[in-house]
């Protein structure tokens, strides 16, 4: 079997590059084009730089390689990549509300993609937009980037395929790990990881605020390791670190740099959304579907407790619930060390039980659990003498970053 061994093929010193390939590697790419020769008309792209990517993307492996990229060429098809930028526009909500932009080029020429995290709305997008006019939004953002690539290579007079993301986090907050914002975002990466593979030179995430493990805990599974590998976390330096991978004149002025927009404006506005709440006038759903994970009943008179033993300190907490008929209490108690029990009165109150209107609105919240231990989630059904309550919810265990189940 020639593949058999791809891994080793991949972990020579070679970079698998044009101009840097081993013969096993070589001989790879000269199968590749054989393999592909029914498509060939159909690609986008037929130099080795482009076939080395996908080559790249599975470790040399010819078949992975192949079976990708033919999915690829579906999907292009599919989505109809080859017009989109010309014939298809995002709706207004999101050309105004999605927050980031394409503003400058790194020190080798490529272009330079923000990413800001804090003004999202994603409820609120969500609430305006299909999902799949938001994937198809991000999916024209690549095109556009990998047209910019290859405008930047005639330019330049050198090969250009990949570029450099400035993830600026300040502001990230529980909004945004709102389960079908991180669903959604799953989706976006998933879909980039295969169709724009070896296209992330470097991701520069800056101003991480103390939430950042246990979000990017949440997505790290869509990416490849290669991917991972390539994100850099900046300190309380990131101005001055920016500057090691882009020039002052190709940053914006309001990171540090000195572009400004042609009227001074340091925020580059002319170039990058920076999003906002979406205006209730843009909404085209009142709310999102949830799918609750369980479904309880609590007879009158009686409560409901469950129990999360959790065996690491700054685990995050978060719950969704909804009742049927009328309002339900809800309350976070912590066990002491030790104890059996499981009545309310011998545990550490963490969040007061209340009644919640969860009949007339979801309810949705977090806590972030400091010290571990065995935390109780308690549905309160006590005070009513007459009705039984019906409870949808989902409580889910968020772990920081590098902290498995």
């Amino acid at each position: 079997m020639r593949f058999m061994n791809s891994a080793l093929i991949y972990s020579a010193k070679m970079s698998g590059r044009v101009g840097d390939l081993s013969p096993k590697q070589a001989e790879a790419l000269t199968q590749f084009r054989e393999k592909l020769e029914d498509v060939w008309d159909q690609l986008s792209n037929q130099t080795d730089h482009y076939l080395l990517r996908w080559l790249r993307a599975r470790t040399f492996n010819v078949p992975k390689a192949e079976a990708m990229l033919r999915k690829h060429l579906e999907f292009r098809r599919h989505m109809k990549l080859e017009t989109i930028i010309d014939d298809w526009s995002p709706p207004e909500v999101l050309e105004r509300y999605v927050a980031g932009g394409m503003c400058g080029y790194d020190r080798e020429g490529s272009p330079i993609w923000f990413d800001i995290i804090g003004p999202l709305d994603p409820k609120g997008l969500l609430l305006s937009a299909s999902k799949q006019d938001c994937l198809r939004t991000k999916i024209r953002d690549a095109e556009l980037l990998r047209r910019e690539c290859e405008k930047q290579s005639k330019k330049l007079g050198k090969h250009i395929e990949s570029i450099t993301i400035i993830y600026d986090c300040e502001g990230l907050g529980m909004k945004h790990l709102w389960k079908p914002a991180v669903e959604m975002y799953g989706e976006i990466l998933t879909m980039y990881e295969e169709n724009y593979p070896e296209s992330l030179k470097k991701v520069l995430l800056i101003k991480a605020p103390k939430l950042f493990p246990i979000a990017y805990n949440l997505v790290k599974h869509f990416l490849r390791e290669e991917t991972r590998q390539k994100i850099a976390v900046l300190g309380s330096n990131w101005k001055d670190v920016l500057k090691n991978y882009v020039d002052a004149d190709q940053i914006p002025a309001a990171y540090g740099g000195s572009l400004t927009d042609p009227d001074g404006n340091p925020l580059c506005t002319t170039m990058l959304r920076y999003g906002g709440v979406v205006p209730k006038s843009y909404y085209v759903r009142d709310s999102i579907k949830v799918q609750y994970e369980q479904n309880i009943t609590i007879s009158r008179g009686s409560a409901h407790q469950i129990e999360y033993e959790l065996l690491f300190p700054n685990c995050l907490l978060r719950w969704q619930f909804a009742s049927e008929g009328s309002d339900i209490g809800f309350g976070l108690f912590l066990k002491t060390k030790g104890s059996e029990t499981k009545k309310v009165e011998d545990m550490q109150e963490i969040l007061r039980n209340e009644r919640y209107n969860a009949h007339l609105v979801p309810e949705e919240g977090s806590y972030t659990c400091e010290e571990p231990g065995i935390y109780v989630v308690r549905f309160d059904n006590s005070y009513s003498v007459l009705h039984s309550k019906k409870v949808s919810f989902t409580v889910d265990v968020l772990l920081p970053e590098g902290k498995q189940p």
